[in-house]
């Protein structure tokens, strides 16, 4: 699709919007025969913006046009982003007759603008201002409006002394063909492991006594991938036993080893892992349909995840996580229900259900080109069937993340019994507290408070495996310059 734009307008935003309604559109600069063409026009007047818009697309034609008032509240960029957002967004919907659930907004963190919202107006009114000015769905809206004030009762609890830590284990018994992670699968980089711990349990001694030099208390760690157990047991022991050693536990509220793959689960790795205090364990079994995880590449059955679920039910951890998906190829309502209704009966601790996502690096769209194509009916009737039923089973929806080219442009929800929410997937998505991330493909996210005001700062490690352990760069003097308020070149 050509865009041609006119004003003060920010084009990855127009793109966003565009997403919503043409799943896998590119936006070449240059191209001769577009399929199809948005005009998007913004103009400033004397008491407000108005944009108006032209789209033509595979032959057909719509124009709409808006006018957004200036007001008190909100500064010109937001006026001028809900100006365009609800021009774009009615030409998209009278030519494509779909309505997005989620509205105008584009971002990851849908709940963090109910949040803002909530904080400035109540409960009530951020509803009705996430129905009427983002064009949210009432179901949305009423979403958001959840999971902020679940996200919010978490966030109040750590202040500026805590910190959480992030383990990157990038390593899969085979990759699935939706992944998007940095998780490998060869016997080429299987090989790298033993190298890839040392490294890790040296980035580890080092974080942990740059953490307890800044005076910071750890409140949470995740062990992540990737899968995690894909280590042996004296792989997965090396860096569990370093963590109980240099961790003081009475600050200590979270441990979680993300086991993920049941192929991978052994009575031996549970034992090492409830060993050393861990509290909290994923096991995922994204559908209970075989051949639909045949279609996505999973090693296991729908048989291999329950004996896997009864060994770590059985092994003393005290609070279990399972991931579904649903539209997944292959899947149908009927078969998603299913999968949820015996993953209830099993009770775990938390349930958290995504929305099938393709990402550039995923196998399934080098093999479909079509991929995005996938009817989206199946996620929408299987999300709307997981809201309600886990909300009458007593979970709630307590954290959530939205990912571009998700089907139906639909959300990812973690749901949890009250007693057993995990702090974790909160904390590091806010923009409120630090974490600091070890191994290949983390990101360490800084924050600095300072009254109203706070700076934050992400430093990145390196995306592969064999980069990451070539790496010998350090940067603690830039994570301390950094707290204590100093100028630091690399910063800019």
């Amino acid at each position: 699709m050509r865009l041609k734009l006119e004003g003060k307008i920010n084009s990855l935003y127009v793109q966003s919007l565009c997403m919503m309604f043409f799943r896998g559109e590119k936006f070449p600069v240059h191209e001769d025969a577009p399929r199809g063409e948005l005009t998007v026009i913004a103009k400033d007047e004397s008491n407000g913006i108005r944009c108006q818009v032209q789209l033509v697309y595979d032959g057909k034609a719509v124009t709409s046009e808006h006018f957004e008032r200036f007001n008190d509240c909100d500064k010109y960029e937001r006026i001028s982003k809900t100006c365009i957002g609800h021009a774009i967004f009615r030409a998209c919907s009278d030519l494509t007759g779909y309505l997005p659930p989620w509205g105008l907004l584009t971002g990851i963190r849908p709940s963090a603008v109910a949040s803002e919202l909530i904080d400035k107006y109540g409960n009530e009114m951020a509803y009705s201002i996430l129905k009427d000015k983002y064009i949210l769905s009432a179901e949305k809206a009423k979403l958001a409006i959840q999971v902020a004030i679940n996200e919010r009762q978490i966030i109040n609890k750590y202040d500026n002394s805590t910190c959480s830590v992030y383990i990157s284990i990038p390593f899969c018994p085979t990759r699935c063909t939706y992944c998007s992670f940095i998780s490998y699968a060869t016997d080429k980089l299987f090989k790298l492991i033993p190298n890839y711990v040392d490294k890790i349990i040296q980035q580890l001694n080092d974080t942990f006594e740059l953490i307890n030099r800044l005076g910071l208390k750890i409140v949470t760690v995740y062990i992540g991938g990737g899968t995690p157990t894909t280590l042996s047991c004296e792989q997965l022991e090396r860096i569990l036993a370093i963590v109980d050693k240099c961790i003081d536990k009475q600050s200590l509220v979270e441990f979680t080893v993300e086991g993920g793959r049941p192929d991978t689960i052994t009575v031996e790795k549970l034992s090492v892992i409830k060993k050393y205090g861990v509290n909290r364990i994923s096991v995922n079994p994204q559908s209970l349909n075989d051949e639909v995880l045949k279609n996505i590449g999973r090693r296991h059955s729908s048989y291999d995840f329950f004996n896997s679920y009864e060994l770590v039910s059985k092994s003393g951890i005290p609070v279990i996580n399972t991931d579904l998906i649903a539209g997944l190829d292959g899947d149908t309502f009927e078969s998603f229900k299913n999968t949820l209704d015996k993953i209830i009966e099993l009770s775990p601790h938390n349930i958290t259900v995504h929305s099938f996502s393709v990402k550039k690096s995923a196998q399934a769209l080098q093999d479909d080109k079509g991929i995005y194509n996938l009817d989206g009916e199946c996620a929408i009737n299987s999300v709307d069937y997981s809201y309600s039923t886990l909300i009458e089973n007593g979970y709630i929806p307590y954290y959530m993340y939205r990912q571009k080219n998700t089907i139906s442009d639909l959300e990812n929800v973690g749901y949890a019994k009250p007693e057993a929410i995990g702090a974790y997937n909160v904390l590091m998505m806010s923009d409120e507290h630090t974490v600091f991330g070890i191994g290949a493909g983390a990101t360490t996210k800084l924050v600095r408070k300072n009254g109203e005001n706070r700076e934050i700062l992400r430093i990145f490690s390196h995306k592969y495996p064999y980069e990451y352990l070539q790496d010998n760069q350090n940067f603690n003097c830039k994570i301390i310059n950094f707290f204590e308020g100093r100028s630091n070149d690399e910063n800019n």
